[in-house]
């Protein structure tokens, strides 16, 4: 195990940690309702880095620090999220989300408290989500004079349409049992039993393939921008590929010789 910090002078806002085949990235700013700043983001951004780079790593959680808040969204504090350097065509946010969408390792989001504006992003970017059932979400950017659009480039294909629309428009809150109809959640569970379920859902994914589960998650990224046709031709390619990895002929193997695969991860 080894524990790593992004750090913003010498407060830690990004705890970065693996935990067996698992890597955790944890927001540190409960004084802050862990709200995002530059060096979150940049924190954030480092771990999907280091979990990609390690190949015992097999799944990230993100979640935060404290009980209260996952995420409340951008810090609103002059200088902290909305400062923005008009010469760029791209900024921090849009990039972190950006790696999220082409990250090939699978993600769940562990959310513990609070979850608005820009965590709601952080929350859709992510493969999978647990939330608490205390859990209150909502996007309320209208309320400020600002509307959840970078929000909007991940949110749009979780939820439908309408509900995204009352959500961003009315700027009201709801709660996880909503959040979970509306498919911004796999699973509500009290707070005692955020960390098992948790795990339980680590220990499903973290047992399968890499191989299959990089290979797929690629290729759910690509048929987002495809055509029926596009993609149905798409993937009897891929099919055919992942049919001559390592792990696809040791999974065909254990499976006629009765015995738990072996994973190589290639």
């Amino acid at each position: 195990m080894r524990d790593t910090t992004i750090a913003a002078g010498t407060a830690p806002v990004v705890l970065l940690e693996k935990r067996d085949r698992a890597f955790w990235i944890t927001i540190n700013r409960p004084d802050k309702r862990n709200a995002i700043s530059k060096d979150v983001v940049a924190g954030i951004r480092e771990g999907y880095r280091q979990a990609h780079a390690d190949p015992e790593v097999r799944v990230i959680v993100l979640t935060a620090a404290g009980d209260k808040a996952f995420c409340a969204g951008g810090d609103l504090q002059p200088g902290a999220a909305f400062s923005f350097d008009h010469s760029r065509p791209n900024v921090e946010y849009a990039d972190l989300l950006r790696d999220a969408q082409n990250a090939t390792l699978p993600s769940i989001a562990r959310v513990n408290g609070v979850c608005m504006a820009g965590g709601f992003g952080l929350l859709c970017m992510t493969d999978m989500a647990i939330a608490a059932d205390h859990v209150q979400f909502g996007l309320p950017e209208v309320k400020i004079g600002l509307f959840p659009m970078q929000v909007l480039s991940v949110l749009n294909g979780v939820a439908p349409r309408r509900k995204v629309r009352e959500w961003c428009i009315t700027g009201e809150p709801f709660d996880a049992e909503e959040a979970r109809k509306n498919g911004l959640l796999n699973y509500v569970v009290p707070a005692a039993e955020l960390d098992a379920k948790t795990q339980w859902l680590i220990d499903r994914l973290a047992g399968k393939s890499p191989t299959a589960i990089r290979r797929g998650k690629y290729a759910m990224r690509a048929m987002d921008a495809m055509s029926f046709d596009e993609s149905i031709a798409y993937t009897e390619s891929q099919i055919a590929l992942m049919a001559m990895t390592e792990d696809a002929r040791e999974g065909l193997a254990s499976f006629n010789e009765k015995r738990k695969p072996v994973w190589t991860g290639r």
